[in-house]
Protein backbone atom coordinates (compact mmCIF):
# COMPACT_ATOMS: atom_id res chain seq x y z
CA UNK A 1 0.00 0.00 0.00
CA UNK A 2 1.22 3.45 -1.20
CA UNK A 3 2.13 5.67 1.73
CA UNK A 4 1.81 9.61 0.77
CA UNK A 5 4.04 11.39 2.79
CA UNK A 6 2.88 14.43 4.76
CA UNK A 7 2.37 17.82 2.95
CA UNK A 8 4.80 19.78 5.07
CA UNK A 9 6.19 23.19 3.35
CA UNK A 10 9.30 23.37 5.68
CA UNK A 11 10.88 20.06 5.03
CA UNK A 12 12.30 18.63 1.54
CA UNK A 13 10.52 15.69 0.49
CA UNK A 14 14.01 14.10 0.46
CA UNK A 15 14.57 15.09 4.01
CA UNK A 16 11.17 13.76 5.03
CA UNK A 17 12.01 10.33 2.93
CA UNK A 18 15.48 10.11 4.34
CA UNK A 19 14.20 10.66 8.10
CA UNK A 20 11.10 7.69 7.34
CA UNK A 21 13.78 5.36 5.93
CA UNK A 22 16.66 5.96 8.64
CA UNK A 23 13.94 5.60 11.56
CA UNK A 24 12.93 2.22 9.25
CA UNK A 25 16.89 0.98 9.06
CA UNK A 26 17.53 2.50 12.36
CA UNK A 27 14.25 0.03 14.20
CA UNK A 28 15.42 -3.09 12.26
CA UNK A 29 12.71 -3.19 10.10
CA UNK A 30 14.89 -3.10 7.12
CA UNK A 31 17.43 -5.57 7.80
CA UNK A 32 21.54 -5.59 6.37
CA UNK A 33 21.53 -6.51 3.10
CA UNK A 34 17.96 -5.77 2.11
CA UNK A 35 17.97 -4.51 -1.70
CA UNK A 36 16.30 -0.67 -1.62
CA UNK A 37 14.53 -0.21 -4.79
CA UNK A 38 14.48 3.57 -5.87
CA UNK A 39 11.08 2.77 -8.02
CA UNK A 40 9.50 0.82 -4.81
CA UNK A 41 10.22 3.66 -2.49
CA UNK A 42 9.32 6.21 -4.87
CA UNK A 43 5.52 4.09 -5.37
CA UNK A 44 5.21 3.85 -1.75
CA UNK A 45 5.59 7.51 -1.05
CA UNK A 46 4.05 8.57 -4.47
CA UNK A 47 6.68 10.84 -5.19
CA UNK A 48 9.11 11.23 -8.37
CA UNK A 49 12.57 8.53 -8.25
CA UNK A 50 14.61 12.06 -7.85
CA UNK A 51 13.92 13.13 -3.96
CA UNK A 52 14.10 9.21 -3.38
CA UNK A 53 17.75 9.14 -4.66
CA UNK A 54 18.77 12.52 -2.65
CA UNK A 55 17.45 10.54 0.33
CA UNK A 56 19.65 7.35 -0.38
CA UNK A 57 22.72 9.69 -0.79
CA UNK A 58 22.45 11.01 3.07
CA UNK A 59 21.44 7.51 4.00
CA UNK A 60 24.96 6.60 2.27
CA UNK A 61 26.59 9.94 4.44
CA UNK A 62 24.94 8.71 7.52
CA UNK A 63 26.50 4.78 7.29
CA UNK A 64 23.15 3.37 6.80
CA UNK A 65 23.31 2.04 2.94
CA UNK A 66 25.57 1.23 0.58
CA UNK A 67 25.43 2.85 -3.17
CA UNK A 68 26.87 0.28 -5.65
CA UNK A 69 27.10 1.46 -9.41
CA UNK A 70 24.64 -0.80 -11.85
CA UNK A 71 24.21 -3.15 -8.36
CA UNK A 72 21.53 -1.19 -6.67
CA UNK A 73 21.26 0.44 -3.17
CA UNK A 74 21.64 -2.46 -0.16
CA UNK A 75 21.23 -1.80 3.70
CA UNK A 76 24.75 -1.59 5.47
CA UNK A 77 25.80 -3.97 7.92
CA UNK A 78 26.75 -2.98 11.39
CA UNK A 79 30.36 -1.15 11.69
CA UNK A 80 31.27 -1.86 15.37
CA UNK A 81 34.08 0.26 14.22
CA UNK A 82 32.27 3.10 13.17
CA UNK A 83 29.47 2.58 16.42
CA UNK A 84 32.86 3.42 18.62
CA UNK A 85 34.09 6.30 16.56
CA UNK A 86 30.31 7.40 17.07
CA UNK A 87 29.91 7.08 20.82
CA UNK A 88 33.69 8.48 21.23
CA UNK A 89 32.36 11.82 19.43
CA UNK A 90 29.41 11.55 20.96
CA UNK A 91 30.20 11.40 24.51
CA UNK A 92 32.91 14.41 23.95
CA UNK A 93 30.41 16.66 23.04
CA UNK A 94 27.35 15.80 25.27
CA UNK A 95 30.06 15.54 28.48
CA UNK A 96 30.56 19.26 27.61
CA UNK A 97 26.83 20.22 26.67
CA UNK A 98 25.82 18.37 30.40
CA UNK A 99 28.54 20.83 32.13
CA UNK A 100 26.95 23.84 30.52
CA UNK A 101 23.36 22.54 30.76
CA UNK A 102 24.05 22.44 34.88
CA UNK A 103 24.96 26.09 34.62
CA UNK A 104 22.08 27.00 32.62
CA UNK A 105 19.16 25.04 34.26
CA UNK A 106 16.05 27.44 34.73
CA UNK A 107 12.72 26.08 36.16
CA UNK A 108 11.27 25.95 33.19
CA UNK A 109 13.86 23.26 31.45
CA UNK A 110 13.73 21.51 34.89
CA UNK A 111 9.94 21.12 34.80
CA UNK A 112 10.66 19.96 30.73
CA UNK A 113 13.66 17.22 31.72
CA UNK A 114 10.62 16.21 34.30
CA UNK A 115 8.10 15.61 32.00
CA UNK A 116 10.21 13.55 29.89
CA UNK A 117 11.28 11.49 32.31
CA UNK A 118 7.84 10.65 33.73
CA UNK A 119 6.94 9.67 29.92
CA UNK A 120 10.36 7.68 29.54
CA UNK A 121 8.95 5.38 33.00
CA UNK A 122 5.42 5.49 31.19
CA UNK A 123 6.63 3.98 28.05
CA UNK A 124 8.63 1.38 29.65
CA UNK A 125 5.84 0.43 31.95
CA UNK A 126 4.11 -0.10 28.68
CA UNK A 127 6.59 -2.08 26.77
CA UNK A 128 6.66 0.65 23.77
CA UNK A 129 10.31 0.22 22.81
CA UNK A 130 10.23 2.47 20.31
CA UNK A 131 8.04 5.30 22.17
CA UNK A 132 11.02 5.35 24.79
CA UNK A 133 13.90 5.42 21.79
CA UNK A 134 12.04 8.49 20.97
CA UNK A 135 11.85 9.99 24.16
CA UNK A 136 15.80 8.77 24.89
CA UNK A 137 16.77 11.05 22.00
CA UNK A 138 14.08 13.64 23.15
CA UNK A 139 15.92 13.73 26.62
CA UNK A 140 19.34 14.50 25.01
CA UNK A 141 17.89 16.92 22.81
CA UNK A 142 16.69 18.73 25.64
CA UNK A 143 19.59 19.02 27.03
CA UNK A 144 21.39 20.42 23.83
CA UNK A 145 18.71 23.12 24.29
CA UNK A 146 19.37 23.99 27.55
CA UNK A 147 23.36 24.37 26.59
CA UNK A 148 21.83 27.17 24.46
CA UNK A 149 23.99 25.47 21.55
CA UNK A 150 21.14 23.62 18.64
CA UNK A 151 24.07 23.44 16.60
CA UNK A 152 25.64 20.61 18.52
CA UNK A 153 22.23 18.06 18.34
CA UNK A 154 22.68 18.82 14.81
CA UNK A 155 26.34 17.37 14.85
CA UNK A 156 25.16 14.01 16.99
CA UNK A 157 22.39 13.73 14.92
CA UNK A 158 24.00 13.06 11.79
CA UNK A 159 27.17 10.64 13.31
CA UNK A 160 25.17 8.52 15.46
CA UNK A 161 22.76 6.18 12.67
CA UNK A 162 25.12 3.33 13.14
CA UNK A 163 24.97 3.66 16.89
CA UNK A 164 21.51 3.90 16.99
CA UNK A 165 21.12 0.44 15.62
CA UNK A 166 23.14 -0.88 18.26
CA UNK A 167 20.88 1.37 20.85
CA UNK A 168 17.91 -0.09 19.41
CA UNK A 169 18.70 -3.80 19.38
CA UNK A 170 20.15 -3.53 22.96
CA UNK A 171 16.61 -2.25 24.26
CA UNK A 172 15.79 -5.48 25.88
CA UNK A 173 17.73 -8.17 28.23
CA UNK A 174 21.14 -6.23 27.47
CA UNK A 175 20.61 -2.45 28.18
CA UNK A 176 16.81 -2.08 29.67
CA UNK A 177 15.15 0.81 29.30
CA UNK A 178 14.42 1.12 33.26
CA UNK A 179 18.34 0.96 33.51
CA UNK A 180 18.55 3.99 30.90
CA UNK A 181 16.36 5.70 32.59
CA UNK A 182 18.31 5.59 36.19
CA UNK A 183 21.10 6.62 34.11
CA UNK A 184 19.23 9.77 32.71
CA UNK A 185 17.90 10.80 36.15
CA UNK A 186 21.54 11.06 37.34
CA UNK A 187 22.16 13.25 34.80
CA UNK A 188 19.03 14.88 35.47
CA UNK A 189 20.24 15.22 39.55
CA UNK A 190 23.67 16.34 38.45
CA UNK A 191 21.68 19.46 35.94
CA UNK A 192 18.92 20.07 38.31
CA UNK A 193 21.71 20.66 41.34
CA UNK A 194 23.98 23.14 39.20
CA UNK A 195 26.55 20.41 39.76
CA UNK A 196 28.92 20.39 36.57
CA UNK A 197 31.24 17.76 37.83
CA UNK A 198 28.12 15.40 38.31
CA UNK A 199 26.13 15.95 35.40
CA UNK A 200 29.09 15.18 33.25
CA UNK A 201 30.17 11.84 34.75
CA UNK A 202 26.76 11.27 35.24
CA UNK A 203 26.50 11.61 31.50
CA UNK A 204 30.23 9.99 30.67
CA UNK A 205 29.17 7.00 32.76
CA UNK A 206 25.53 6.65 30.57
CA UNK A 207 27.44 6.80 27.12
CA UNK A 208 30.12 4.13 27.90
CA UNK A 209 27.08 1.93 28.29
CA UNK A 210 26.82 1.37 25.12
CA UNK A 211 31.08 -0.04 25.09
CA UNK A 212 29.67 -3.09 27.51
CA UNK A 213 26.01 -3.70 25.31
CA UNK A 214 27.71 -3.92 21.82
CA UNK A 215 29.52 -7.22 22.40
CA UNK A 216 26.63 -8.88 23.14
CA UNK A 217 24.68 -7.46 20.56
CA UNK A 218 27.12 -8.63 18.34
CA UNK A 219 26.90 -11.90 18.92
CA UNK A 220 23.27 -12.43 19.14
CA UNK A 221 23.00 -10.85 15.50
CA UNK A 222 26.18 -12.00 14.31
CA UNK A 223 24.75 -11.61 10.64
CA UNK A 224 23.90 -8.41 11.32
CA UNK A 225 27.60 -6.46 11.93
CA UNK A 226 30.67 -6.45 10.08
CA UNK A 227 34.05 -6.81 11.99
CA UNK A 228 35.41 -3.04 9.87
Amino acid sequence: MDTALPFNNNEPVNQQIYRLMRKDIVECAIAPGKLLSEKDIAARFAVSRQPVREAFIKLAEAGLVQILPQRGTFVMRISAKRVADARFIRQAMECAIARRAALNITERHIMLLEHNLHRQELAAQNQQVREFFSLDDDFHRLLTGIADCPLAWDIIESIKATMDRVRFLSLGQVSPPQSLISQHYKIFDGVKARDADAAEQAMRDHLQELIFSITPISQQNSDWFDDK
